[in-house]
């Protein structure tokens, strides 16, 4: 054995398997007067990444814990070693390119301003990584990928993204009304064609996952949010409150949507919440935190009836539609159960993923003029009530 593996496995040995700050110190100075051990040291926290992959974590989901739980300089150190340890393969899991391209680690490498310092903050990272539990995967870890064909976005999306990103982007609530309504219709009837054409051509398409963030503050109203989202546009979302996401599992066209959709919409609600609370605020009211939580629960609940309602509509269209179209051989009477399979699939892929899920009681809905304020913006943004909170592995 090397020395600095010598060094690298007393320090592990005193770091990362206790709770307390003794042997992290403890670690943190073996490493410390040894830098000869810094590169094995960085080689130990790509092995831990790749002992993260295989457990079904990606990317975004260590970043995102990285900074809910540790501090800035980990985030960066957990950035640097997550481009140096993925460059090693040919090929990457779908979503993984978009994900390491928001992973900013700086200009420079991350480097504490004295030698102890900076063994203290691997150690904390590797500790996090070393106690992360295997998790549900939603695609195949690094080097298992088979390259498919490069295909640029469709342009159902790339409409749809821009008037979402003008809906954020309008002081003028009418306008982002009408531009988020839009935006809906048009995923809509993407879903609605993508899934015809794959009946029609007898394509194995199947339900697939992804995670979104649900991070603090209010999460609970935000998890409402995005699973509303998702059952507007035929998937279903489970929400894993201990660290701070939810799976959704629909099909691929629909994955897409829910992830843009319910970003711009907790957008537009965090503008709505901050304008309406700084009127609250003017008006001699200081219950800022209980106005927030019952704003964005309203805003929530009020968003779900209005998607689905979109949604209907959408499917009522394309049934008429495929009526009306001429030589249309049945396709309207074909419509509904192609919808029905899939949903039938999306439900199957999430209770094998999930076998066993909960729901969770929602409160602090305690504010009146919070809920009153968050349902007015929910109606402008264009997007009923949810009898349950979201689902809970």
């Amino acid at each position: 054995m090397c020395p600095k593996d010598s060094v690298i496995d007393d320090a592990f040995a005193a770091a990362l398997y206790g709770d307390g700050d003794e042997g992290l110190d403890t670690g943190a100075s073996l490493l410390a007067a040894a830098p000869g051990a810094d590169a094995e040291l960085r080689r130990r926290g790509e092995e831990y990444l790749r002992r993260a992959w295989r457990g079904g974590w990606q990317p975004a989901d260590v970043v995102r814990l990285v900074r809910r739980d540790l501090a800035e300089p980990h985030v960066r150190l957990a950035a640097e070693l997550i481009l140096a340890e993925t460059r090693g393969y040919a090929h990457l899991p779908p979503r993984w390119a978009h994900q390491l391209a928001d992973l900013d680690p700086g200009s420079e490498p991350a480097r504490p301003r004295d030698r102890f310092s900076y063994a203290t903050t691997h150690l904390q990272l590797y500790r996090l990584l070393l106690r992360l539990p295997p998790i549900e995967p939603v695609g195949p870890p690094p080097g298992e990928t088979v390259p498919g064909p490069v295909e640029g976005e469709p342009r159902a999306l790339t409409r749809i993204r821009a008037l979402l990103a003008k809906a954020e982007a309008t002081g003028y609530p009418e306008e982002a009304e009408a531009l988020t309504a839009k935006a809906q219709e048009l995923m809509a009837r993407h879903s609605l064609d993508e899934a015809l054409l794959a009946a029609r051509t007898h394509a194995k398409d199947v339900p697939g996952a992804c995670r979104v963030g649900v991070d603090a503050p209010y999460e609970t109203a935000k998890a409402i949010l995005l699973d509303s989202v998702a059952a507007a546009n035929r998937c279903r979302a489970v929400w894993n409150e201990a660290f701070g996401f939810s799976t959704v599992v629909g099909f691929e066209s629909d994955l897409e949507a829910v992830e843009l959709l319910y970003t711009s919409l907790l957008v537009q609600g965090t503008a709505a919440m901050t304008k309406a609370e700084a009127g609250q605020r003017a008006a001699g009211r200081k219950r800022t935190k209980t106005f927030r939580q019952t704003f964005l629960l309203a805003y929530a609940h009020r968003i779900g009836a209005r998607l689905a309602r979109a949604g209907e509509h959408a499917v009522r269209e394309a049934a008429e539609a495929a009526e009306a179209a001429e030589g249309s051989g049945g396709s309207a009477a074909s419509l509904l159960p192609v919808l029905a399979a899939r949903d039938v699939a999306v439900t199957d892929r999430t209770e094998r993923m999930f076998p066993e899920t909960t729901t969770t009681r929602v409160r602090g809905a305690t504010d009146g003029e919070g809920w009153a304020h968050g349902t007015a913006a929910a109606d402008r943004a264009h997007v009923a009530p949810r009898d349950r909170g979201p689902a809970l592995p």
